[in-house]
This record gives C-alpha cells, structure tokens and sequence, in this order.
C-alpha cells in the first residue's frame, strides 16, 4: 500500500497538534484590571501592587534591521531587564511579569503559591 504526499502531510500536522504547547499567559489580572505587553512599571504596580520579589540584571541586545534586502546589525546596546513575582496565596499560580527597559516583554506563571 502507498501512502500520498497529502495523506503524510496530514498526518504530520495531527501528531503536531497533539504535542504539548508551552504555558505562555498572555496577561495578568489582577482584581478587574489586566496587565499585559507594553504596560509599563508603573502600571503594573497600579494594577497589582508591590510584588513579593524583584530580580535586576542586565541584557545586552544587538538590534537588526533590512533595509533594501540586506540584513543589518547596529550596536549591541545594555538594557536594563527585571522580573518581579507576584504571590496570590496557596490556591493561585504565583505570575512572573518580566520588564525590558521598563516595559512588560512577558508575563509567566509559576507554581502555587505560599502563605506569606
């Protein structure tokens, strides 16, 4: 028996669909409110109030662009980078909002949380 090129491709896009997808939050709401890509610090600590931990490191990012075509690189620029984590009690994920130059890149959910 043969198999198609059409029937293999259909197959391959169902074992696909079945993979695992990664727990990415597209926000976090906090009361009524959302936080979500874009937001800065102080709005997110309007929304949440003050996280339980906050983590400071430097990255260094190599912006790219293409002008007529061609692919170029300017110059690695320090950017300051920080997570904080919120802890909503031991009945909700803890949520890790990640800041790039001030402003929110992701949002992440962790394990349960604790009694403070």
């Amino acid at each position: 028996m043969r198999i198609g090129a059409l029937t293999l491709t259909l197959i391959a896009l169902g074992c696909a669909a079945m993979l695992p997808v990664s727990a990415r939050a597209e926000g976090l709401r906090c009361g009524s409110k959302l936080v979500q890509s874009g937001d800065t610090r102080a709005s997110v600590r309007s929304k949440c109030g003050a996280p339980v931990d906050v983590t400071h490191k430097t990255i260094f990012h190599r912006p790219s662009f293409v002008l007529r075509g061609r692919l170029f690189f300017g110059d690695e620029v320090a950017l300051d980078a920080e997570s904080w984590t919120y802890n909503f009690g031991p009945n909700k994920f803890m949520r890790r909002v990640r800041f790039v130059d001030g402003i929110v890149e992701d949002v992440d959910t962790l394990d349960y949380g604790y009694h403070e």
